[in-house]
C-alpha cells in the first residue's frame, strides 16, 4: 500500500479502464431516451381523446315550456345599421338604457341578437358591447338553418 492515502475506490476506478489505456464512458447519453419519451408523449396525446367514449343513456322526455314571444327580448340590426328592440326602432345611443329598463325585474335576462349577415363584424360587436354594459351577460345569436333560408 502506498502512503499517499490511496483507497480501494481509486484502484476500482482505475480497474474500469481497459488495458489499452482508453477509458470507458461513465455517462449515459440521454438524447435518444428523451427522443423516445417525446414520441411516446405525442402518441398518448393524440390517442387519448379517441379512447374516451360517451355513456349510452336513454334520456326521458320532458315537457319544456316554450318562452312566449312577448317575453323574449330581441335586438335586431338591419343591413343599413338601424337597431330595433322588439320590433321598435331604437337609437344606438339609447340602446343600453332601453335594455336596462326592460330587464329591470329579471334575475338572469337573456337577449337574442339578430344581425344581418352583410354587417361588418365591428358593428355587431359594438351592439354586443352595449348589451353587455346594460348588465346582460346571456346573449343568444339568432340564425337560420339552410332549409329555412331556402323557403
Amino acid at each position: 500500500m502506498k502512503g499517499g492515502g490511496e483507497s480501494s475506490a481509486g484502484s476500482f476506478y482505475r480497474g474500469l479502464r481497459s488495458r489499452r489505456g482508453v477509458s470507458m464512458m461513465g455517462e449515459i447519453n440521454v438524447t435518444p431516451m428523451v427522443d423516445v419519451v417525446l414520441v411516446l408523449l405525442l402518441v398518448f396525446m393524440v390517442t387519448a381523446p379517441m379512447m374516451s367514449r360517451g355513456i349510452d343513456v336513454s334520456l326521458p322526455v320532458a315537457n319544456q315550456p316554450q318562452i312566449d314571444p312577448q317575453d323574449r327580448i330581441t335586438v335586431s340590426v338591419r343591413a343599413d345599421g338601424r337597431v330595433f328592440v322588439s320590433n321598435k326602432v331604437v337609437n344606438l345611443a339609447l340602446l343600453e338604457d332601453q335594455l336596462r329598463s326592460m330587464t329591470a325585474g329579471s334575475a338572469d335576462p337573456v337577449v337574442y341578437l339578430a344581425a344581418d349577415e352583410s354587417l361588418r363584424y365591428g358593428e355587431v360587436i359594438r351592439v354586443v358591447d352595449l348589451i353587455k354594459t346594460a348588465g346582460i351577460n346571456r346573449i343568444g345569436f339568432v340564425y337560420q338553418l339552410p332549409e329555412e333560408k331556402a323557403r
